[in-house]
C-alpha cells in the first residue's frame, strides 16, 4: 500500500482517487470544494483542510489542477509545498499546462531534493472513471519506474516522454489534434444531416472507412449515436469546452515561441472561442457540444 496526497478533486480527480482507493492504496485529499470529497470520504479515502496537510507525510503527491498560476501557487514559492514539506514525497502533477511551469517547478524541486514528474493525461472523464487514462511523463526515468504503480492504478499506459516538461509537449500536441478531430467528425456529421442522410449510419460508413478516428468511434458528438458518451447526455460531463480553450492557448503560445506553423490548431481554437461567445452555456459542456455550432438545431434537443 503507498500513501497518496491527492490535491485537485474536479471531473477527473475524483474518479482518479476512486481507482486509487480501489487499488488499496491510501488517499488522503484536499480541494478548495469541500462538496467534491463526500463520495471518495465514503470510499475511505480521509479529507486534509490545507493541500500542506494533504501532503505531508505521504508516499506520493499527485495535483491536478487547471491552470499555470494555481500550479505555481501550490508547489513554488515561501509558502508552497517544495518549501514546507519536511518530507520528500514523489511529486506528480497531472494537469494540463505549459512546459514552462512544470520546468520551474521541476528545478525548484530539485535543488530542494524532491524528485518531480509532469505526467499529464489522455482519456477524459470516461478514462478516469474507467481506469484507463493514459499517462504522458516528463522527468527521469528511473523517477517514473517509482511512480508507475500509482499510475498504474488509474491508467492503463504510462509512456515516458523525455525529459521534464516532455510529458506537457506531448499532451498539447495529443489535444490539439484530438480537437481538429472532433471538429471535423462534427462538421462531417453535420453536413450529412443537412443532406438528409442518418447520424448514425454515416457514423458507421465512417467507421468503416478512411474518415473513421477516435471521435467518430468513441466520443461521438452526435446526440443517440453512442450511448455512454456526452453527447448522448445533454454534453455534460466529459471534457470542458473551455479546457480545450486553454489547452489550444498552450499550443498556440508553444507555437509562437518555437516559430511552429499550427494553421489547423489555431482555426479550431478560434472556432471554440467563437462557439462560445454565441453560446452562454458552451464554455461548461463538453468538446463534442460543437456539434451544436455546426447543427444548431439540436440545441433543442
Amino acid at each position: 500500500m503507498i500513501s497518496v496526497g491527492f490535491i485537485g478533486i474536479g471531473n477527473m480527480g475524483g474518479p482518479m482517487v476512486q481507482n486509487l482507493l480501489k487499488a488499496g492504496h491510501a488517499v488522503t485529499v484536499f480541494d478548495v470544494n469541500e462538496a467534491a470529497y463526500a463520495p471518495l470520504l465514503d470510499a475511505g479515502a480521509v479529507a486534509a483542510t490545507t493541500a500542506l496537510d494533504a501532503a505531508a507525510g505521504v508516499d506520493v503527491v499527485i495535483s491536478m489542477l487547471p491552470n499555470d498560476k494555481i500550479v505555481g501557487e501550490l508547489y513554488l514559492g515561501e509558502a508552497g509545498l517544495i518549501a514546507k514539506l519536511q518530507s520528500r514525497p514523489i511529486l506528480i502533477d497531472c494537469s494540463t499546462v505549459s512546459a514552462e511551469i512544470v520546468r520551474k517547478v521541476f528545478q525548484a524541486a530539485e535543488e530542494r531534493g524532491f524528485p518531480f514528474l509532469d505526467a499529464p493525461v489522455s482519456g477524459g472523464v470516461m478514462g478516469a472513471r474507467a481506469g484507463t487514462l493514459s499517462f504522458m511523463v516528463g522527468g527521469e526515468k528511473a523517477v517514473v519506474e517509482d511512480a508507475s504503480i500509482v499510475l498504474q492504478a488509474m491508467g492503463k499506459r504510462v509512456f515516458h516522454a523525455g525529459e521534464s516538461g516532455a510529458g506537457q509537449i506531448a499532451k498539447m500536441c495529443n489535444n490539439m489534434l484530438a480537437a481538429v478531430l472532433m471538429a471535423g467528425t462534427a462538421e462531417a456529421l453535420a453536413l450529412g444531416s443537412r443532406n438528409g442522410v442518418d447520424a448514425a449510419a454515416l457514423t458507421e460508413i465512417i467507421n468503416h472507412s478512411t474518415g473513421c478516428n477516435f471521435m467518430s468511434e468513441k466520443w461521438n458528438p452526435w446526440p443517440g449515436v453512442l450511448p455512454d458518451v456526452p453527447s448522448s447526455h445533454g454534453y455534460q460531463g466529459g471534457f470542458q469546452v473551455a479546457l480545450m480553450t486553454k489547452d489550444l492557448g498552450l499550443a498556440v503560445s508553444n507555437a509562437q515561441l518555437h516559430g511552429a506553423a499550427i494553421p489547423l490548431g489555431s482555426l479550431v481554437r478560434n472556432l471554440l472561442m467563437l462557439y462560445q461567445s454565441q453560446d452562454a452555456q458552451a464554455a461548461k459542456l463538453d468538446l463534442s457540444s460543437i456539434q451544436r455550432f455546426f447543427a444548431p438545431w439540436l440545441k433543442a434537443d
